[in-house]
């Protein structure tokens, strides 16, 4: 059928690029402050409203949503670092939004420290990193979704909040003081500060005393010819050294200097490669994918024998992933990924190894601890497991279940099964596929996609209540592992960065052909979703392959790459993707740049947008530009839909009742597209 969409005005615009006309006839739709932009969007959330109401089974799929997600849930419980207190986050069966807990000790009761379900709907707790005698917390208080918290500063025991507060865009907190006098934070310029439309670049990093104004904040770095740059600064954990961290998208450069000292020491190259560092008494750790694109671990002399030509490799490069360490009670914890499954290792200082941690299943995997305290934490998710904490005992080699949550799905009723499918130039791709036990997926099985493929972000097995409904349902979950992601090092993300983006769509589009010549789905049945970057590959699928899928979902997108970086603090992301300013980097974008490539007479599928209108990432214009392109272009029957979603960041929500009921919309959309009707089975 045809819909009767809200009306969508056409202004003629053409700008010429390197000769080349491009053409813009929905430019006006990019100024979010404009009435006309704010009606517009409001008609397209209403027509959307009134398509997804009569979806039957929609207030099904929210209600079973709910019962998913409103559970009880809690994080690893945080000692501070010189003292007993404890932090941690918890959340019940009653609250909308995450709560912060303490305890003086362990054997303490658990107190409330900060409940956001008790400010006003839009707030929510950003972060928070208390001082390490447990005695101050400073926390971030962000609204609606934003990336723009207010910090505030509590003194815990009393609960008094001071009158410590420092506003800005995009604050950070990075460290305390030793003694508690002060901490350390990065922040963003004020508009009027610097021109305008630059607020997102230009960071620094301050020192803020307590019970000064802070106005009286010491500026202790700040590049005034690099815009790009992003700061942050730690204080060792004896408390002897301070570290300055100078970073790009994918490089940094690491200094150091005694914490009452006057000059900075490089300890690494100047943004030749990334680096992350731990000091140890006079020793310091660095793990760098310099000269190894896996990554490997060196150690160092902080005193005598800091500089690069004297590090001494203590844990060569593998053949697969190291993604990090951190030093836990004197030991070295080291997180691989091997086959985008997570392997941790225990070494000694000396780069010995110890053993492997053993994790409940095969899965994604985290360690936290202190240098010198014995307790480990894992936690551990996979498809078929909620996230959950353990505590490890690294004598014995075991760990400890200490928190799951109860959530009511049947995880043992489904199982996971990784295979390997050639791209298109015949590189091996591997993909996850889950499914009901002894089932076997024929070509009517409904096959729900996602995948991401960008910016080095692995993709590794998690639950998610959007795949449970879907399993529930009797559809399958399909998860490739693209080019230009993470899970197989530096060459992998490479492979898929700047004049080779190509690569990630077309292991997506040979991920979804793989799944219908193979018998696990057909045309009909598959969907395929991805958010953010993930979302520039959904429009890059439906302009590219409109033939491929039924349906797909395309949140929070980059669409339009000519012009991505002139808006937010998307210019960073030149080092991903290039810019149409640079005439070698145009040409390839313009062939893939989904706005662009939207062409008149086109049978597109049926496709669901959304977008945050208080995303600090990427603009919403993408959404309603492309959405606007893709009515005017299209000559099937199916719909197009554009979500504007109010409250909402990059994230979605705040509340859970909130991002319930976005992902039942969703789900509820593609699931109608492929002839599903709820029916939770158990």
């Amino acid at each position: 059928m045809k819909f009767d969409y809200p009306e969508t005005k056409k202004v003629e615009v053409t700008d010429v690029l390197h000769g080349v006309e491009i053409k813009d006839n929905y430019r006006w739709l990019e100024d979010s402050s404009d009435p006309q932009v704010t009606a517009w969007d409001k008609a397209q959330n209403d027509f959307t409203e009134s398509f997804l109401s009569k979806i039957l089974f929609r207030d099904k799929l929210k209600d079973r949503l709910i019962k998913l997600m409103k559970v009880d849930q809690m994080s690893i419980p945080e000692k501070v670092l010189n003292g007993e207190r404890i932090l941690q986050y918890k959340k019940s069966t009653e609250d909308e939004k995450w709560v912060l807990y303490t305890q003086k000790n362990e054997s303490s009761e658990l107190e409330e420290l900060l409940n956001p379900n008790k400010w006003t709907q839009d707030e929510t707790l950003h972060y928070y990193t208390a001082s390490r005698d447990g005695k101050y917390l400073v926390y971030g208080v962000s609204k609606g979704g934003n990336e723009d918290p207010v910090l505030k500063v509590m003194e815990i025991e009393s609960r008094e909040v001071l009158s410590d507060s420092v506003c800005g865009w995009m604050q950070y907190i990075n460290d305390w003081m030793p003694d508690g006098s002060g901490f350390y934070y990065s922040c963003k310029p004020l508009k009027g500060e610097v021109p305008e439309g630059e607020e997102f670049y230009w960071p620094a990093v301050y020192y803020h005393k307590l019970g000064t104004d802070k106005n009286e904040d010491k500026k202790l770095y700040y590049d005034e010819k690099v815009k790009e740059n992003w700061y942050s600064v730690q204080v060792t954990e004896d408390g002897k050294h301070l570290l300055l961290h100078k970073g790009q998208f994918y490089k940094n450069s690491i200094y150091f200097k005694e914490l009452h000292g006057a000059e900075f020491k490089t300890l690494t190259g100047d943004f030749d490669a990334e680096y992350q560092a731990e000091f140890f008494g006079d020793k310091i750790f660095i793990c760098t994918n310099k000269d190894a694109q896996n990554r490997k671990v060196y150690v160092a002399d902080a005193i005598s024998g800091y500089e690069q030509s004297k590090w001494k490799e203590i844990i060569p490069e593998k053949e697969y992933n190291l993604e990090g360490f951190k030093i836990i009670n004197g030991q070295l914890y080291v997180t691989y990924l091997k086959n985008a499954c997570s392997l941790i290792q225990i070494y000694d200082l000396k780069g010995n190894y110890i053993k492997d941690v053993c994790l409940p299943d095969v899965g994604s995997a985290g360690i936290w601890g202190r240098q010198k305290n014995s307790d480990v934490w894992l936690w551990f998710s996979s498809f078929t497991l909620p996230e959950s904490i353990y505590k490890y005992d690294a004598e014995a080699g075991r760990a400890t279940q200490y928190f799951m949550p109860a959530i009511d799905f049947r995880f043992f009723d489904y199982e996971t099964e990784q295979v390997w499918y050639n791209s298109k130039d015949g590189t091996k791709v591997s993909m996850f596929i889950i499914k009901k036990i002894g089932t076997k997926p024929d070509k009517s099985t409904p096959c729900f996609m996602y995948a991401y493929g960008g910016f080095n972000i692995s993709i590794t097995p998690s639950f998610s209540s959007a795949y449970a409904i879907w399993l529930e349902a009797g559809g399958i979950v399909a998860v490739p592992n693209l080019r230009g992601g993470g899970e197989y090092g530096e060459e992998w993300h490479k492979a898929g960065m700047f004049e080779k983006k190509q690569n990630v769509f077309d292991d997506y589009i040979a991920a979804a052909e793989w799944m219908i010549a193979n018998g696990y789905t057909c045309r009909d049945k598959l969907v395929m979703t991805g958010g953010s970057n993930g979302g520039l590959l959904i429009g890059a699928m439906i302009t590219q392959r409109p033939d491929l899928m039924k349906a797909l979902y395309c949140g929070v997108p980059l669409l339009d790459m000519i012009r991505y970086h002139k808006s937010m603090l998307a210019n960073i992301w030149k080092e991903e993707y290039g810019s149409a300013e640079v005439e070698d980097q145009f040409k390839y974008i313009l062939k893939y740049s989904p706005y662009q490539n939207v062409r008149p007479g086109i049978k597109y599928p049926a496709i669901i947008v959304t977008a945050g209108i208080n995303d600090a990432r990427v603009d919403p214009y993408h959404a309603r530009k492309f959405v606007a392109a893709l009515r005017d272009a299209n000559a099937s029957d199916n719909a197009i839909l554009l979500q504007v979603q109010q409250s909402s960041g990059h994230g979605g929500g705040t509340q859970l009742s909130i991002l319930a009921g976005q992902s039942a919309d969703k789900m509820a959309f593609l699931m109608d597209q492929v002839g599903m009707n709820y029916k939770e089975t158990k």
